[in-house]
């Protein structure tokens, strides 16, 4: 029964974290697959990612195949070592072709490859890579990554913090917001990224948007961890500046419907309002993604001063 209702609450959800294929690690469905299974939530939108490549060529390239399906899949670009890193160039021409995201170093950043070997990325193959900096010599970000930026927010696209550290990730999100950002998120923050709650809240000061991954709460997903901590982060950030994403892709893990059906299932078992849960995976992803041209406005007690003046910025503009 909670299923039932969870695919019902999901019904136009947005997938901001969808590792579909072809990419260099073993993927479980492609692209087009994967928007055939956000059809069966009438999803208003997925987002694919690749920590390799920029996956707006993918999409191009598969067009015949995704024309007659219902949901639309997005593509953007990483900035880790095979992209060139921090390199404006390749942003500016993945955004020109249509693509909706730019994520900052993942698997290149600092604090990715300093995690224990074997649980930042367990399906990782042994690929050529290099760490990927943000900072100058005078511990300054870099003008590359100004130009980044830039070129984020004349294309009203949005900015992902990758894997780098809360600090790293502050640093970013103050200048893109100075800079005319709307659009910007954290992914996983107690993986990896290392971010507190109390962190967490100085980036949605900022706008910013914490998003978690179905894929690491669903008992069929891999990581199993208990979902009582994804609760906690609910309670602890608000539903109003969350996001629960798939994460899913990878060989041998569930399709990402079936992985947000059965966490969202249990969020609303535990309690979770089924509003808040439509707006952690609809609203507020179809915002980041494009999907909406306007902030959702939140009913949320942790809302703070900078995300009101944001929000009226944005409706004023």
């Amino acid at each position: 029964m909670a299923e039932a209702e969870a695919r019902d609450v999901l019904r136009g959800a947005v997938d901001l974290h969808c590792h579909s294929g072809p990419n260099p690690l073993a993927r479980e469905f492609d692209h087009v697959e994967a928007a055939q299974d956000g059809a069966r939530l009438e999803m208003r939108g997925i987002l694919a990612k690749s920590h390799h490549h920029n996956t707006v060529m993918d999409l191009l390239a598969m067009a015949d195949r995704l024309a007659g399906v219902s949901t639309p899949i997005f593509g953007g670009i990483a900035l880790n070592s095979w992209a060139g890193g921090i390199n404006p160039e390749a942003v500016a021409m993945s955004l020109r072709m249509g693509g909706r995201a730019v994520w900052f170093p993942t698997l290149s950043s600092h604090q990715h490859l300093a995690h224990p070997p074997g649980r930042a990325t367990p399906s990782l193959v042994e690929l050529p890579n290099r760490e990927v900096t943000i900072y100058d010599d005078r511990g300054r970000l870099l003008d590359d990554v100004l130009r980044v930026l830039d070129h984020i927010a004349e294309n009203d696209a949005l900015l992902s913090s990758g894997h780098m550290s809360f600090d790293e990730a502050r640093d970013v999100f103050t200048e893109a917001r100075a800079r005319g950002v709307r659009r910007m998120v954290m992914s996983h923050p107690n993986h990896v990224v290392g971010a507190s709650p109390a962190n967490c809240l100085e980036l949605v000061e900022l706008g910013a948007y914490i998003e978690h991954e179905a894929g690491a709460f669903d008992p069929q997903g891999g990581i199993k961890w208990d979902p009582a901590v994804l609760h906690e982060w609910i309670d602890a950030v608000g539903a109003a500046h969350t996001v629960i994403a798939s994460d899913l892709g990878q060989r041998g893990r569930p399709m990402p419907v079936d992985g947000l059906t059965r966490v969202c299932a249990t969020l609303l078992e535990r309690g979770v309002p089924a509003a808040d849960v439509r707006t952690m995976t609809g609203a507020n992803p179809a915002f980041l993604l494009g999907v909406d041209t306007e902030r959702p406005r939140p009913a949320d007690r942790r809302l703070t001063a900078a995300t009101t003046a944001s929000s009226e910025e944005e409706t004023s503009g």
